[in-house]
């Protein structure tokens, strides 16, 4: 009860304290910050994957602006020597705005990325938006089959068949590159699992179907059983390790992340940073309530 108290009257206190912590999931508010972090992490041998904050665009000039950031991002990546790559939300490019305008938007920084053997992540969004980034990605896909990738979420009864539907690009050259996450948004028990156990049953189906079918898997997970459990069926299907990595969020379960990392497993650390890390912070909060321990310490602890 005091958890979910506190996730309820944090957004009403002060940036400034929520930012004590805030900055344990987030880089910072500027590319600088994320360079300098994604560095940090490259030196712990994880790549990672950088993520400007924000949705949910209200006007096309917005479009045009991330674009632009975007481009930048992967100059800097470039610049700087980063292994890692980029993470991109299609509604921050427009797409419920103008589906042509948010297309040419990602396909221009998807060029950018294939010019310099870099890679773009189109992550998932809700299901007002699943058609639609399913079919962003397979046209992405037909120019630069090597340079896009899709997040698939596996809490929605319709992903094992998507996960099929889409192998088939795999034989038009190029590799089919998903991360698999449980789901964050609601959604009706029509078409998403509910029960806890489900979710987790399905996100195994899921990765299995991935792994049997030659796509290259992006395990996005911090459930411990769900890791134990993809190490077993790599293990077990001898998986090449140039097809699978593992993924965690910036700032969440490091030591289950180091201990991925000690296993010889490749893994990607997920990077956010911007202006708009007060809402990134919000919804890891009403995700996880568990987190409050983490605000409790940054508050009243002195490091």
């Amino acid at each position: 009860m005091l958890n979910k108290l506190i996730v309820k009257i944090l957004p009403l206190m002060p940036e400034k304290l929520v930012w004590q912590f805030s900055k344990r999931y987030v880089a910072g508010s500027t590319l600088g910050d994320a360079i300098r972090v994604s560095r940090e992490l490259n030196k712990k041998g994880a790549k990672v994957t950088i993520d400007l904050l924000g949705e949910f665009i209200t006007d096309l000039g917005q479009a045009n602006e991330n674009k632009t950031t975007y481009l930048n991002i992967l100059n800097a990546i470039e610049r700087n020597h980063i292994d890692g790559n980029v993470s991109i939300k299609p509604t921050f490019f427009g797409l419920l705005l103008d589906e042509k305008t948010a297309h040419d938007n990602i396909a221009e920084v998807v060029h950018a990325a294939n010019e310099i053997g870099n890679f773009v992540r189109i992550d998932m969004e809700d299901s007002e938006c699943t058609d639609r980034e399913i079919a962003l990605y397979k046209s992405l896909f037909e120019k630069y089959p090597n340079a896009v990738g899709l997040v698939l979420q596996a809490y929605l009864r319709r992903t094992a068949n998507d996960i099929t539907q889409l192998a088939q690009l795999n034989a038009k050259g190029g590799k089919v590159n998903f991360r698999i996450c449980k789901g964050i948004y609601i959604e009706p028990e029509a078409i998403a699992f509910k029960g806890y156990q489900e979710v987790r049953d399905e996100y195994l189906h899921d990765l299995e179907l991935m792994l049997d079918n030659g796509i290259y898997a992006a395990i996005a997970t911090h459930d411990k059983y769900l890791i134990e459990k993809a190490m077993d069926m790599i293990k077990s299907k001898k998986t090449d390790p140039s097809m699978y990595e593992f993924q965690m969020l910036y700032g969440v379960t490091p030591a289950l992340r180091d201990f991925i990392l000690a296993q010889g497993h490749t893994m990607r650390i997920y990077v956010p940073y911007g202006q708009q890390w007060f809402g990134y912070c919000n919804r890891r909060m009403k995700e996880n309530p568990g987190i409050v321990t983490d605000v409790m310490k940054a508050l009243f602890v002195r490091n």
